[in-house]
């Protein structure tokens, strides 16, 4: 029988995620196993935290990668920190802020939500006055909302947050690594992403950051964390200390690649990564202008890595799309929710943000229209 794995074709990934992947990357995963509590394993944990803080700007020590996706990062966020009755806002503005809604409301929390258009940012103004007239153990919000391309104004919202004692949760799962993510002086207490957007690994972790105040909050809970698998106060003692005790056995392969991955961005400099991202950003705007495709979202606040576009009039999408990807071998993303048939998804994610990337899909895009 022949082996499935001998006849994938290389895609240009240009959708929400997985973007492309480092070669590095990939070199890094094939480098052999070690055992999940090897001392030389040991040492490339410690340095994988030590990279983290950097990306994220925090000095927080609870800062690691969890097994697990991006939505694994957001239910690590609530299932240590919520306990039943806990009053939760959420400010909505597409479909991971609805998401964050539910996952908060599965662990019995009082969830309060503040909804705005898809397409537009959340308003600090509209969040500072419901702030005024009602008070939250936890406040959660997107950084970029990936089913829209929006880019939420999160340290003004931060700043409304840190004056009412409540937690402040950010998603930065499409974030990190392709625009300024300042964790500390965003007043944020808890920050989670994913490995697969724009740090260019696999789908396959989710690296979380803690503040001391939200890691207070964890340790005076009056039930145990209802998720054992997400329980930080297990963890803790597997990713610190100087003797590590078991929890679960480590993705260690996923572990080296995320380790290759960061060092891969920092050798580039967080300066010139978000440069490149603006810049190819920039590029896809003007070849798509020169085919009559506008943006859906005003450019003040579009994020450079996932580009939300209205689609022409009269032109089929799915089958734009499936052209692209059964002749072109690009992959781009349809809309979601309300905005399904409206939208493309076009990400400029990481190693995928480059202008010979940007210069095929648009060539391609000129074909298929």
């Amino acid at each position: 029988m022949a082996n499935l794995l001998d006849h994938i074709q290389p895609t240009l990934l240009m959708g929400p995620g997985p973007s492309c992947v480092y070669q590095e990357v990939y070199a890094a995963m094939a480098k052999p196993t070690l055992g999940h509590l090897d001392p030389y394993f040991i040492r490339i944990m410690d340095a994988i935290k030590v990279q983290l803080r950097t990306v994220m700007n925090t000095k927080n020590e609870l800062t690691l990668p969890m097994s697990g996706t991006g939505s694994a990062g957001m239910e690590t966020a609530f299932v240590n920190l919520v306990e039943k009755g806990d009053r939760v806002l959420v400010l909505i503005n597409g479909v991971f802020g609805k998401r964050m809604q539910d996952v908060a409301s599965r662990l019995g929390a009082e969830v309060d939500v503040l909804e705005f258009e898809w397409g537009t940012p959340v308003l600090p103004e509209v969040v500072a006055e419901h702030l005024k007239k009602s008070s939250y153990d936890i406040v959660g919000i997107i950084h970029a909302e990936t089913s829209t391309g929006v880019r939420n104004p999160v340290q003004e919202i931060g700043d409304l947050v840190a004056k009412t004692g409540a937690l402040y949760v950010v998603d930065c799962v499409t974030s990190l690594g392709g625009i300024p993510v300042t964790m500390d002086s965003w007043h944020c207490d808890v920050l989670y992403s994913g490995t697969q957007k724009c740090l260019s690994c696999p789908p396959g972790l989710s690296p979380v950051s803690f503040s001391d105040k939200a890691l207070e909050k964890l340790k005076k809970r009056k039930t145990k964390v209802p998720n054992w698998y997400l329980d930080l106060s297990l963890i803790m003692n597997y990713w610190e200390g100087h003797t590590r005790a078991y929890h679960h056995t480590a993705p260690i392969n996923m572990l080296y690649g995320l380790y290759q991955a960061l060092d891969m961005v920092l050798a580039e400099g967080l300066p010139a990564v978000f440069k490149r991202h603006e810049e190819m950003h920039q590029l896809l705007a003007k070849g798509l202008e020169n085919l009559g495709i506008s943006f859906y979202v005003a450019p003040e606040y579009r994020l450079p890595q996932l580009n939300a576009v209205t689609i022409p009039a009269g032109v089929d999408e799915a089958a734009v799309r499936s052209r692209l990807l059964d002749e072109f071998h690009i992959e781009i993303g349809s809309g979601l929710g309300p905005l399904a048939g409206k939208i493309w998804r076009i990400g400029l994610m990481g190693h995928t943000a480059r202008p010979e990337n940007v210069e095929r899909l648009l060539a391609a895009l000129k074909k298929c229209l």
